[in-house]
């Protein structure tokens, strides 16, 4: 008994000294830390350095306090050297993991996005900014050959894995910290309000910018909508144009800048006015909620006349090129306003360009038929059809005119666009045959 009590009575002290090793300030280090408690500061930056920036991300995540550290880590020059790689001109065909640059600060953006996750939007910003700064290639001006540079691309890729899942506020003040620190409010005055092609320039530092930043490729359509519509919606209509012209307009493949007479002088192709229908789609579709029909309508009115008047027939293939919902509200707005002349006209060069660009011929004859449903009444229909078969003759005229007076170039453009509209006519004229008499043998 006396031996059980010494030994009970010893066990008492080893509990009492476990026990009040709990409330010691040290524990929560030594738990936050592990094993990286016992090694100095500077060798754990080296041990930082043979970890790719993946699972550097993936322990940011531990503790608290292994994320300090590791945003520590980041704002040395040690560490800014291994993370901010500058090689935006040469794109190499493989790094460490076989990854590119982009797949890098696709990485990166997802580290100092696990790094800040406890701080206020605000200072998340300023600690990236700081951390960025140093990169030249990120800024508007800051690259000597921005046509052959990746940086702004890589720049929008680490934004978007930055900013992915922030709510539409957050969002808002990334836009501004960005607007603002690039000063872009008043470049963008400078370029659309003076002379197109007078400040090339800039033009082209503006449409780098927003196209590999802003509306980094890959982004979601959401977040593309969303970006677009910051920075055109501050801007006046005419303004909208014209900036929209700059980012998605048709640029020389030889130095990069916008094309400004490209629209005016002759037809042009789709690969030239792609970029302004998909962009013209993205503000038309639900993703873009501050846009209404009428805005975009507004939008791509005031788009055909950037820099002067455009050509029907790019008028024609651009509306063509955005999709059946914008095309149809496009000509019924037309329609519903009296301009049964000017829609007749616009109809005879989507015929023109469906047989150019081998379009099917029945989709301009559903088109025409949801056109004159728009009609009030049938002498309304009757005058815009009446209208129709007198462009066809008038732009017929007016061609066989053009070659009679031997107006030939190299390509011999004139006798190509009668020929052209002349099997457009036939074509169309055909379809609405076969309507028409597949619908009279049904009621037969």
């Amino acid at each position: 008994s006396a031996g059980t009590m010494t030994s009970s009575s010893a066990s008492v002290p080893r509990q009492r000294q476990r026990r009040s090793r709990r409330p010691g300030r040290e524990a929560p280090a030594l738990s936050a830390l592990g094993d990286f408690q016992s090694l100095p500061l500077e060798i754990f930056q080296m041990v930082l350095n043979y970890l790719s920036v993946k699972d550097i991300s993936m322990l940011s995540m531990v503790s608290k306090t292994i994320s300090g550290r590791l945003i520590h880590y980041i704002s040395t020059s040690s560490g800014s050297r291994r993370l901010l790689l500058q090689d935006f001109h040469q794109e190499l065909p493989a790094r460490r993991e076989g990854a590119s640059i982009l797949e890098h600060y696709r990485a990166l953006g997802l580290l100092l996005k696990r790094c800040t996750l406890l701080l206020p939007t605000r200072d998340r910003l300023k600690y990236v900014h700081k951390v960025l700064s140093g990169v030249s290639c990120f800024k508007l001006n800051g690259c000597a050959s921005p046509l052959h540079c990746l940086g702004l691309q890589c720049y929008g890729v680490f934004l978007q894995i930055l900013t992915a899942g922030w709510d539409e506020l957050e969002c808002h003040r990334v836009f501004n910290f960005l607007w603002d620190l690039s000063n872009l409010a008043r470049k963008v005055q400078t370029v659309v309000s003076s002379k197109p092609g007078s400040a090339r320039r800039l033009e082209l530092r503006i449409r780098l910018f927003c196209r590999g930043v802003l509306l980094s490729p890959g982004s979601r359509r959401s977040d593309s909508a969303f970006w677009l519509t910051r920075i055109l919606k501050p801007w006046p209509m005419v303004n909208q144009a014209r900036l929209l012209y700059i980012i998605f307009g048709p640029v020389s493949s030889r130095d990069g800048h916008v094309v400004w007479q490209k629209m005016i002088e002759g037809p042009t192709d789709e690969t030239s006015l792609k970029g302004l229908a998909d962009a013209i789609k993205l503000l038309y579709g639900t993703e873009a909620r501050e846009w209404t029909a009428d805005d975009v309508i507004s939008l791509v009115d005031e788009l055909s006349v950037v820099p002067q008047e455009w050509l029907m027939e790019n008028n024609a293939r651009l509306l063509l090129l955005s999709g059946n919902s914008i095309c149809f509200t496009f000509m019924a707005s037309k329609a519903v306003n009296g301009r049964a002349v000017e829609l007749a006209r616009l109809m005879v060069f989507m015929v023109l360009v469906c047989e150019k660009d081998l379009y099917c011929m029945d989709w301009a004859v559903k088109m025409m038929q949801k056109v004159c449903n728009v009609f009030s009444t049938p002498w309304e229909r009757n005058n815009f059809l009446q209208c129709l078969e007198n462009s066809f003759a008038r732009m017929l005229m007016d061609m066989l005119q053009a070659v009679l007076a031997g107006e030939r170039d190299e390509e011999d453009s004139s006798f190509l666009n009668l020929f052209h509209l002349m099997n457009a006519q036939a074509n169309f004229h055909k379809e609405i045959l076969y309507l028409a008499m597949g619908s009279a043998s049904s009621t037969s």
